[in-house]
């Protein structure tokens, strides 16, 4: 769908979800050309410059389709400079320590670590021309997690340190930085308290700001991020939390 835009391109990833459609909404309705991708079907109610389906995981063990894919991207792009990749696609696959098989791992690392370094790597020459910027959808479990979410936990670790690594090799052409959310209202999560009403209270209550954060808050902190004409927001991994990382659980 081709939109009215300003003279830069912004390509995100994982657009389907709740959070990827408040991204797409926020930025096209900051004048940006919005290029989604998803491994799903096009919401019908996406409004973007250019939508491609694909599956982030075959980018990373099929190096000729990943090549096809960038480069129907890259001619969706033409000549716009390219503000900025969101690594926001991700699979979150729980289970114990006894359940987690080789193949959660290896799609859990190829969508939520590597896709986002292979895509950056393939659009760093646009993103670089165009002083533009990565920003990665990391998460708090990052640093804080619970029970069945090790896979989850460790590929989101990682993407927090790839963020730190990459921002000091390649900061000072182009910005990396990192956003790490809690628990963010879309419908996946609304959909896991279904006929549990007082246990989505009680979630709302245990963070300090006595409530979660909405895909438009997430989305919005993102444009701050990528809109910035500040170099020296590069390597930042910014909480988004409500506070429940700062508070302190004890039995007293």
């Amino acid at each position: 769908m081709q939109m009215n835009t300003t003279d830069k391109a912004v390509l995100i990833t994982g657009a389907a979800g709740g959070i990827g459609q408040a991204l797409v909404d926020t930025f096209r309705e900051a004048g940006h050309a919005v290029i989604a991708v998803d491994i799903a079907e096009k919401p019908a109610q996406l409004a973007c410059h250019h939508y491609q389906q694909c599956d982030l995981a075959r980018t990373v063990e099929d190096p000729a389709y990943a090549e096809q894919t960038f480069a129907q991207i890259r001619a969706a792009i033409g000549s716009l400079p390219l503000l900025g990749l969101i690594n926001n696609a991700a699979v979150q696959i729980l289970g114990t320590v006894e359940q987690l098989d080789r193949s959660v791992w290896r799609r859990t690392l190829d969508v939520n670590l590597l896709a986002p370094f292979l895509w950056s790597q393939a659009f760093l020459p646009q993103l670089e021309a165009a002083s533009g910027s990565i920003l990665n959808i990391s998460s708090i479990h990052a640093k804080l997690t619970k029970p069945n979410f090790v896979a989850y936990a460790t590929s989101k670790a990682a993407l927090s340190g790839m963020t730190r690594a990459m921002a000091v090799e390649i900061g000072a052409r182009v910005r990396v930085n990192a956003i790490e959310p809690a628990a963010i209202e879309t419908e996946m999560l609304r959909a896991g308290f279904e006929g549990r009403p007082e246990q989505y209270q009680r979630l709302v209550d245990f963070h300090p700001s006595r409530s979660i954060g909405s895909p438009r808050g997430l989305a919005g902190l993102a444009l701050i991020i990528m809109s910035s004409k500040e170099n020296f927001l590069n390597g930042c991994l910014a909480t988004l939390d409500g506070g429940i990382s700062s508070s302190l659980h004890d039995p007293t």
